[in-house]
């Protein structure tokens, strides 16, 4: 494994960290579902191929990886915040909270944060006094510099992927498993002929797309 994907790790292996969770979330963008974030801690020594930002990886690829992180990682946590709560509390809070919550479903508790983005997650999203003392690093562009962060990126690529293929059962006339909730033109027809269903986010507002500012009030 290139070690320039690990470089993260390592500095904070020097300075005594040595349960480092990478967190990563996906869904922040679509018009549709929950937002997932996953927290993953890798052991020392991770060396399966092939990690990095999920986005640059099939499907097929991301499935595997996702089978691999599991069975080789120390811990891993997920975080939903589904479509009701964005709307409440907007859009990037949903993904802070996304990402408290996968880092609090971690056993055992990690001694450092690195975080893909340029925020670090408010410690008042944390139910727990310790977290206080956590630290964090946010990484700009995180999924293709850290390995934890680019794992943890896959396993909330995977994990909401097939939640939103699960939603195809109760409303199979919008083509989630193809699409994910994400504004493509067979999505933005389909809100146009059926109108929006209880996952979509109605006060998502998105510049060019006039239609579904339409749907908001539904």
């Amino acid at each position: 494994m290139d070690e320039t994907v690990r470089a993260y790790e390592l500095k904070a292996r020097s300075e005594g960290f040595s349960r480092i969770a990478g967190v990563d979330e996906a869904g922040r963008g679509p018009l549709a579902g929950p937002v997932v974030s996953a927290a993953v801690i890798l052991p020392e020594y991770f060396s399966v191929p092939g990690v990095t930002d999920s986005k640059r990886l099939t499907p097929k690829k991301r499935d595997h990886l996702y089978m691999e992180i599991y069975r080789e990682a120390v811990s891993v946590g997920i975080g939903i915040v589904d479509p009701v709560e964005i709307d409440r509390i907007n859009i990037l809070q949903a993904s802070l909270t996304a990402m408290a919550i996968a880092a609090s479903n971690l056993k055992p508790f990690p001694d450092m944060l690195l975080i893909d983005g340029n925020r670090s997650v408010d410690k008042s999203l944390f139910q727990e006094k310790r977290w206080l003392e956590i630290k964090q690093e946010a990484i700009v562009g995180g999924d293709r510099q850290s390995v934890s962060i680019a794992a943890a990126s896959i396993v909330a690529k995977v994990t909401r992927d097939r939640i939103m293929a699960g939603y195809h059962i109760d409303y199979p006339q919008f083509g989630f498993p193809v699409h994910k909730g994400y504004a493509t033109r067979a999505h933005l027809e389909a809100i146009e002929c059926f109108g929006c269903c209880p996952i979509h986010r109605r006060r998502f507002r998105k510049g060019r797309n006039d239609l579904f500012r339409q749907q908001e009030l539904f």
